[in-house]
């Protein structure tokens, strides 16, 4: 995606919304990963993605995009890269997932607004707002106590 003024206040609002997605993946073994990406088990890469994200989102909100890459060399820890497509009502978001052993990091490549308006601050308050309905899990701010 060429990189604009809005382009990092759009990836925090995305990498923010999908956190305890990628906290979910990184539960599993980066060798398992590896062994599925090399083998170009697609099916089974997608199954791990739903079900890690069938916790958090409706269904059909985050999905494995057919694609992947890892970085295992001898010197280094294993990073894990998984293409995710979001789609929240409204709005299709591709998503580079990066996952190693202690962080995860998204890279957005492309988002999709199925009705975008001329006014970018509105489309990044509109993925905002998507992202947060498609949510199961609602998070509401709460008084403080005196």
């Amino acid at each position: 995606m060429k990189k604009c003024e809005f382009s990092e206040k759009r990836e925090q609002i995305v990498a923010e919304a999908i956190r305890p997605v990628a906290t979910e993946l990184r539960l599993i073994d980066a060798a398992d990963f590896i062994a599925l990406l090399r083998f170009e088990s697609y099916a089974s890469l997608a199954d791990l993605v739903e079900s890690a994200a069938e916790l958090y989102f409706l269904p059909g909100t985050v999905n494995f995009g057919l694609g992947g890459n890892y970085n295992l060399d001898w010197d280094s820890e294993p990073e894990i890269v998984l293409d995710l497509e979001l789609k929240p009502r409204g709005v299709t978001i591709y998503v580079r997932l990066s996952l190693g052993n202690e962080t995860a990091g998204i890279e957005i490549s492309h988002i999709n607004f199925q009705n975008p308006s001329s006014d970018p601050h509105e489309n990044t308050a509109f993925l905002a707002r998507s992202l947060a309905e498609a949510k199961f899990i609602k998070s509401y701010e709460l008084p403080l106590a005196s």
